[in-house]
């Protein structure tokens, strides 16, 4: 609880990922990846409940394991790869009989997110009297450095400005990483989505925020928790 307002946390994780298989429970150092945002949601200051929603029995006795409730199974036509998180989101908080303020969706593919992200991007948004903010990283590639080809193969710059040749002048610009989604519980039942207009952002490091889409991501986060193990 953050000022008098109940929290809810949801870790959304269906079965039948295709890029990784049984990506959610495999092993990343020595636990399964959901491991990683459980053990930080539980260190929150500020979450009143963490759940899950899952439609995979694999998924859900993972959890239940390392400490999570599971108070309900996923339902299939919201379990499939064409099914948004929001739709997911909106299924928990009608649910389960507790009413909750706000609720914070923490994907299980941002496993080196830390509980202090989670609190701050929770703090920010009920101190800014925000309906929604979400977690978001400097770009890794500056947009204003990209191009299209044309049909003669000539560059096109993406930027409308003129060529930026030095990075201290490029302008600041972040992407989504996937990590939090924090909005107000009235609001996203009404609006069904984290974004609109005033929408605010909370800004996470680089390393906190990989998100694992493939292989390669996840190879990369054995690296860092390797390193910081060493």
């Amino acid at each position: 609880m953050y000022k008098n307002k109940k929290i809810l946390a949801i870790i959304p994780a269906r079965g039948g990922s295709k890029g990784i298989i049984k990506k959610n429970i495999k092993l990343l150092g020595k636990k399964p990846l959901i491991a990683w945002t459980i053990e930080e949601a539980k260190k929150s200051r500020y979450i009143d409940r963490l759940i899950l929603s899952s439609d995979d029995q694999e998924i859900i006795k993972v959890a239940k394991k390392w400490h999570c409730d599971v108070p309900f199974v996923r339902p299939e036509e919201l379990a499939r790869d064409t099914s948004p998180s929001i739709d997911t989101v909106i299924h928990a908080i009608n649910i389960i009989p507790e009413k909750y303020d706000y609720v914070c969706m923490l994907q299980p593919t941002s496993p080196l997110r830390k509980a202090e992200d989670i609190d701050g991007c929770i703090k920010k948004c009920i101190v800014l009297n925000s309906n929604c903010c979400v977690s978001v990283a400097e770009v890794d590639q500056h947009p204003y450095w990209m191009y299209t080809l044309s049909q003669s193969e000539k560059l096109k710059s993406l930027s409308p400005r003129k060529l930026v040749t030095r990075r201290q002048d490029l302008p600041m610009i972040y992407v989504l990483n996937g990590a939090i989604y924090f909005g107000d519980v009235k609001f996203l039942l009404q609006n069904k989505s984290f974004f609109h207009k005033d929408t605010i952002g909370f800004i996470m490091n680089r390393k906190n925020s990989i998100d694992i889409d493939n292989i390669m991501d996840f190879l990369l986060c054995e690296c860092i928790i390797k390193n910081n193990e060493s």
